[in-house]
């Protein structure tokens, strides 16, 4: 209970800035769950077990179970897998541009409203100092006080809202800025994630078709070596069939 106690007194001797700084904490904790549920889903798919799954049905020839394999997740790697699937030609910059196109619509979504965390923390330290600034002002205001006993109560007053509003403003910014670097970490591992799906599978996807046009080829040219062969008769054959 006293522990309580202190918080609300800080809290009320910090002075009016003191809400603003709650209203800006309010919003960044807000920010910060609501983007970690999203990146969390984003991120919660085994990337390298799909990888090896659908590189293995590619390579056995199996392309529409690879393709129902991507489309059971909505994560962004799995959307890049689905739209390599669907172009799935042999055509390398073809592949590329849908991995790109799916990548660009699928990461952003991600990164909204991340930067909002930096500009909060900003504003809690500056909210902060402008708290410090009104407590400084008061404290040198109680200098040109008759009494001396008010004027010690006013000093102290304002050296207290001074210290307390920079103290919350920096409890506010520094665990802000650490939320949205690791939110940003989040991301980053997504996006090596999309990375590692469109050159394994574009890679995979190009090898089975590479090898499917060389089992084309290699029967034709040998047709082609069957029938360009001479025929050669032996003489003896051709000498009898004259006699006769």
């Amino acid at each position: 209970m006293n522990e309580f106690a202190a918080i609300a007194t800080f809290f009320q001797e910090g002075g009016i800035f003191m809400w603003f700084m709650l209203a800006t904490a309010v919003v960044a904790i807000s920010i910060s769950v609501e983007r970690f549920i999203v990146i969390s889903r984003a991120s919660g798919l085994n990337s390298s077990r799909m990888i090896d799954d659908l590189v293995r049905a590619v390579g056995q020839g199996d392309i529409n179970s690879a393709r129902n394999m991507a489309r059971l997740s909505n994560a962004p790697a799995a959307q890049v897998a689905s739209a390599i699937l669907n172009v799935a030609d042999g055509d390398l910059s073809r592949m590329h541009g849908a991995s790109d196109d799916a990548a660009t619509l699928a990461l952003p979504p991600l990164s909204r409203r991340l930067p909002h965390l930096n500009v909060l923390a900003n504003v809690a330290t500056l909210l902060g100092l402008l708290g410090t600034i009104a407590g400084l002002i008061t404290a040198f205001s109680a200098v040109g006080a008759a009494d001396p006993a008010q004027r010690s109560a006013f000093m102290a007053k304002g050296i207290s809202t001074a210290l307390n509003a920079t103290a919350f403003g920096l409890l506010i910014a520094i665990p802000t800025l650490i939320l949205q670097g690791f939110l940003v970490g989040m991301v980053e591992r997504v996006a090596e994630q999309v990375d590692e799906m469109s050159i394994r599978l574009t890679n995979a996807v190009m090898q089975k078709q590479t090898a499917q046009a060389g089992a084309h080829v290699v029967p034709m040219t040998a047709a082609r070596h069957v029938a360009s062969a001479p025929v050669v008769t032996h003489p003896g054959v051709a000498a009898q069939g004259g006699a006769r």
